[in-house]
């Protein structure tokens, strides 16, 4: 029996159960993702979709898994495929050939399981705008056959703030508050699956830290999929992140190593108290550019995997500058997306 494990570095050999079994290293960039590497359940899994539109390739050839118990950021430019791929997952669109399913449930082969078990709330979110709050979640709980109804509704409406508006027309809400409502909908039955479309749109700041405080919450119970333009958004709520462009898949990774694997280079911030030469410092091993930032600070670049601050500092002691800043920066998920969807 052989058993790869990336937590081994050598290949090693262990009693267990009667039996030898040989345990051998892999290199996880060339197995798997890391998040494949995990026990948790698989709730949507996506295996070569495709969507074409005459001659146009919406989704072209996207495969990934989410997972039970994490935030997926979906991201990409407009007209990506993202919303595409989602109205797929959900049903609302049929694909024109690969898989989707959800908890096990082919979306295309058995709909009716399969959308029982998602909650959606698409971008443009479509209200009953005649309907009163509590009306509109009482009439949601019926479609969906909620057991204990009243009670359910109650809840998400305490859930999403609703409290104080329940009694009001849709119509005369805000945008901010149609999008709790919209939410609270898309909570209602207890779905394993949460697909949000867009979810803080037109929210407040405060508002938008409470509704990202409820989505990180909800992660921990349930498979999230969350696509948003605000990038910042995805750092602040996401446990991974994917990237569409042009209908392809160009990443997938958790969050801290998507702002590492993809970017191919290493920042280092360095601020000195005089006035230091751009040439000199463009010199430094493993260097590969120099950017002033202001005054007598500077940006320097290098390969992913060289940390040339021990060689910063050699460089500052060898030339009597006085050291005032030495860090290595990481890439935010704004600039790693401009760079894989420029």
């Amino acid at each position: 029996m052989v058993f790869r494990l990336s937590s081994f570095p050598e290949k090693t050999e262990v009693f267990w159960g009667g039996r030898f079994l040989v345990l051998l290293p892999v290199q996880k960039s060339h197995f798997l993702p890391s998040h494949f590497l995990t026990s948790k359940k698989v709730s949507v899994k996506v295996s070569h979709l495709l969507k074409i539109y005459d001659t146009q390739r919406a989704v072209d050839d996207v495969t990934f898994e989410a997972r039970k118990g994490e935030v997926l950021g979906f991201l990409g430019p407009n007209g990506a495929g993202k919303t595409t791929t989602m109205k797929i997952i959900t049903g609302y669109l049929p694909q024109s050939g690969g898989k989707a399913e959800v908890c096990g449930f082919d979306v295309a082969e058995q709909p009716m399981e399969a959308r029982a078990r998602v909650g959606y709330l698409p971008e443009h979110n479509p209200l009953y705008r005649d309907m009163y709050v509590r009306e509109y979640l009482a009439f949601t709980a019926g479609v969906h056959k909620v057991k204990n109804a009243a009670k359910r509704v109650d809840e998400m409406v305490e859930r999403t703030g609703l409290v104080s508006h329940r009694h009001k027309q849709i119509g005369e809400l805000s945008k901010g508050y149609r999008q709790r409502v919209g939410l609270a909908q898309a909570m209602l039955h207890d779905p394993e699956v949460l697909i949000l479309d867009e979810p803080t749109s037109g929210l407040d700041p405060n508002q938008i830290v409470e509704i990202r405080q409820l989505i990180k919450d909800l992660g921990t119970e349930k498979t999230v999929i969350l696509s948003t333009h605000i990038l910042a958004e995805v750092e602040a709520v996401c446990d991974r992140a994917i990237i569409i462009n042009k209908g392809k898949l160009v990443a997938d990774a958790p969050i801290q190593e998507l702002k590492q694997q993809f970017t191919g280079q290493a920042l280092v911030t360095v601020e000195f108290a005089e006035n230091a030469d751009k040439n000199l410092l463009a010199k430094i091993k493993n260097v590969q550019s120099v950017k002033n930032l202001g005054k007598n600070q500077w940006q320097l670049t290098a390969p992913a995997d060289k940390d040339i601050r021990a060689e910063v500092f050699a460089f500052a002691v060898a030339n009597k500058l006085t050291l005032l800043e030495l860090r290595k920066e990481t890439y935010s998920v704004e600039e790693v997306f401009q760079q894989l969807t420029k």
